[in-house]
């Protein structure tokens, strides 16, 4: 598989909300970062990439996106798109992404995804955010 479709498997697979499928694309030394988060949270290996996807999007009721443009050189693939959030409470939230994708070997080494935290935050339910810390602290993913 080359890296634009592995990449274009990965988006199908999150969408769809099957975060095994995510962790596996991924090098047993594979990184997973949101750039706004602090420098030290970044989730490594399959497992582990898995669950901090799953923290985040498994309580959502809605999870879609918009791709703007995809541009594959050598091993990296970078995609811009906005991601739709939409929670059981009733909030929403479009979010523009530029992910930053880079394979070797035909697996996932690194993903670092830029976004904007304040519209995030500025559109989140606030147990949204508390169960994001408290979780984040218990599964390993953070210090507390």
């Amino acid at each position: 598989m080359d890296n634009r479709a592995l990449v274009e498997k990965l988006w199908v697979d999150l969408y769809n909300r099957d975060f095994a499928a995510v962790g596996a694309a991924f090098a047993d030394d594979g990184e997973y970062t949101d750039m706004p988060t602090p420098p030290e949270d970044v989730a490594r290996g399959p497992e582990q990439i898995a669950a901090r996807l799953r923290l985040g999007l498994e309580p959502l009721t809605g999870i879609s996106h918009d791709i703007r443009v995809v541009v594959a050189e050598g091993d990296t693939v970078v995609t811009e798109h906005v991601e739709h959030w939409e929670w059981p409470t009733g909030e929403r939230a479009s979010l523009p992404f530029v992910s930053m994708h880079e394979a070797r070997d035909g697996k996932l080494v690194r993903w670092w995804d830029y976004w904007d935290l304040a519209t995030l935050m500025n559109s989140a339910p606030a147990w949204w955010v508390e169960h994001i810390m408290n979780e984040s602290a218990r599964i390993g993913l953070r210090e507390e």
